[in-house]
């Protein structure tokens, strides 16, 4: 039976009055990853089980359905969920929409939405994902959904019928979410009973923020015989959780809560939008009703940013004001590209635009045959950029013609080439550096690591050049060096645990890298084997995030997954400042000067900061 996602007239017309009935069962499933060895198969024998069964009411699937998904996984995910002889209900986990390459927008066309409300049993039961969205970091809430929960609870009447409510989400709703509070704090003004999550792959009972959550196990097998899922039984006086081993037995319960009416006393505050920049000047500061997923791009005296709602945004870089906005459909989760005269415009519609600074009008448009996230480059007057067909293209800036194509990538491109001496340098989500002619297309070499695994890809870093050597991380946790002409390795390290994260100086004698765990080291550029010139311990500990290292006129700048920017001296590796925006996913930062930053986070707040 197919997803049945209500309407909120629906859920308001006839379905507000519903009071809790004497009990009901319904499964819950988690972290399928359709795509894993046995995942498909695993689902299958979830499902079928689930259909031997009369006493479950409808099944709710909480994220990580797909390895990293793929417009192929998710739809072998719907056609095997599809076999349920009884409702169900889905949300996204962080696999379906980190790696994916429409920018997460066809989970929601395959399964119809990303979010879910409807009531049974005299129960709300409200689901909705929290990211990330195509950047790696923590996961966090989007202002977008935040204001759908919002309109969900106004038009069901929550606060006024104290309807008891079950919360299903992907996460667990701790700090792994970054700006976890904004959600509990909404949370605890309802009588919500149970939140419903998963992400950990194994059972566990907890309390975030004083609400009860059941974490679920994931549905694949591991190291067992075979997977499972949760049996989730509601009754007058308590919820209960059980683990079902599909075709074999239901083990008894693992946890249990007790149920009634529930009002919780105010949490300490924890401002998640804080701003901490010290004593320097906020010279302006925009922030966008939606997400924005990737840096600003700036030109001359204009700053322009993409957002998930597919707006583009010019302003004026002096003071932020707006000068122009253009509305693409899908969304936009690239940095746009610009010079003297357009703007270059990627999206998840599958479309490549240019249009005119001076006037807004579109110069040319080319469709391609999938969605686009990469972020275009413009050089020489041709455009360059990578798409989700698995084609990396050169353009004519003037008239939008392809001069040459390369299509023999086995995966999506995500991160802005880099061009240097007549070169592209792109990864992409196959493995794969891939070594481009620029005049041409044609392959003068591609390289990959000995890890294999898709995930594994040096796909997010932009290659840096130095020395005959081309430099990249990757999350295989290895620093590599190759010879820019022949592509093969001159040295390679994991002694670093590096990411994605790299750069360079401006005068090529230093190669920057940030490390999973609080440092950041600059590498010779020139050496012959991997040397450290310095290193820093920056305060930001763990940190995942994929924001490049920028360097200008000799100070270092680089962002951190819950919103600090640290400014360093790039000889010495002093540390000069650090400042912080909220507490969320912060974008590559753009310097401006040696002490003037545009800093950017993926909740669409940008600010303009100087300092003396």
């Amino acid at each position: 039976m197919p997803v049945r996602i209500l309407p909120l007239f629906i859920l308001v017309t006839f379905l507000s009055s519903a009071q809790p009935t004497t009990g009901f069962s319904f499964a819950h499933i988690s972290d399928t990853h359709i795509g894993n060895a046995t995942a498909a198969e695993d689902l299958r024998r979830t499902v079928a089980d689930i259909n031997s069964m009369d006493s479950l009411a409808f099944a709710v699937i909480s994220g990580d359905i797909t390895e990293y998904g793929s417009d192929e996984q998710l739809r072998l995910a719907k056609q095997i969920l599809d076999s349920l002889t009884i409702p169900w209900y889905i949300v996204p986990g962080n696999h379906d929409m980190k790696w994916s390459a429409s920018g997460g927008r066809s989970f929601s066309v395959v399964f119809g939405s990303e979010n879910f409300a409807f009531r049974h049993g005299g129960y709300q039961f409200i689901g909705m994902h929290q990211g990330p969205r195509m950047r790696m970091g923590d996961a966090y809430w989007a202002p977008e959904d935040l204001r759908w929960f919002d309109s969900v609870a106004a038009a069901s009447r929550l606060g006024e019928e104290r309807t008891p409510l079950i919360f299903v989400t992907h996460y667990p709703a701790d700090s792994g979410i970054a700006n976890w509070r904004a959600m509990t704090e909404r949370l605890r003004k309802f009588n919500t009973q149970l939140l419903l999550n998963g992400h950990w792959h194994t059972n566990k009972f907890d309390h975030f923020d004083g609400l009860p959550s059941f974490v679920g196990r994931s549905n694949l097998r591991a190291r067992e015989e075979f997977g499972g899922y949760n049996i989730i039984t509601v009754r007058t006086d308590s919820i209960t959780a059980s683990t079902r081993i599909p075709g074999r037995r239901t083990r008894p319960q693992w946890a249990s809560v007790a149920v009634g009416e529930r009002s919780f006393t105010p949490l300490s505050p924890v401002d998640h939008e804080a701003i901490d920049i010290g004593n320097a000047t906020l010279r302006w500061k925009h922030v966008a009703p939606v997400s924005m997923t990737s840096a600003p791009a700036v030109y001359g005296d204009k700053i322009a940013a993409g957002y998930s709602d597919g707006s583009v945004v010019v302003r004026r870089l002096k003071d932020g004001k707006e000068l122009l906005r253009f509305k693409v459909p899908g969304g936009v989760y690239s940095s746009p590209a610009m010079d003297d005269r357009s703007i270059i415009i990627t999206s998840s519609d599958s479309t490549i635009a240019s249009y005119a600074l001076k006037n807004a009008k579109r110069q040319w448009s080319l469709r391609t045959s999938a969605a686009i996230v990469a972020s275009p480059v413009i050089h020489n007057g041709t455009v360059y950029t990578g798409a989700s067909d698995h084609v990396f293209r050169a353009i004519d800036l003037k008239s939008g013609t392809v001069r040459w194509s390369f299509d023999s990538l086995q995966g999506f491109v995500e991160a802005r080439p880099t061009i240097v001496g007549g070169k592209v340098l792109i990864g992409a989500w196959d493995e794969h550096l891939y070594c481009l002619d620029e005049g041409t297309g044609a392959l003068l070499w591609k390289w990959k690591g000995e890890k294999r695994g898709t995930l594994l890809s040096p796909a997010v870093c932009e290659p840096v050049v130095a020395h005959g050597k081309v430099f990249i991380v990757a999350p295989d946790r290895f620093m590599t060096a190759l010879d820019v002409e022949t592509g093969t390795v001159v040295w390679r390290t994991n002694r670093f645990q590096v990411r994605e994260t790299i750069g360079i100086s401006e005068d090529g004698e230093r190669v920057y890298v940030r490390t999973m765990n609080d440092s950041l080291y600059a590498l010779s550029a020139r050496s012959a084997q991997p040397e450290a010139v310095w290193s820093l311990h920056a305060g930001i500990g763990y940190d995942i995030n994929s924001a490049q290292i920028r360097e200008k006129e000799g100070i270092v700048f680089f962002a951190s997954d819950n919103g600090m920017l640290v400014v360093a001296d790039g000889k010495s590796g002093a540390l000069l400042r650090t400042m912080k925006i909220g507490s969320v996913i912060a974008h590559t930062p753009v310097p401006l000067s040696k002490n003037r930053v545009i800093f950017s986070n993926i909740t669409g707040t940008m600010m303009d900061i100087q300092w003396k």
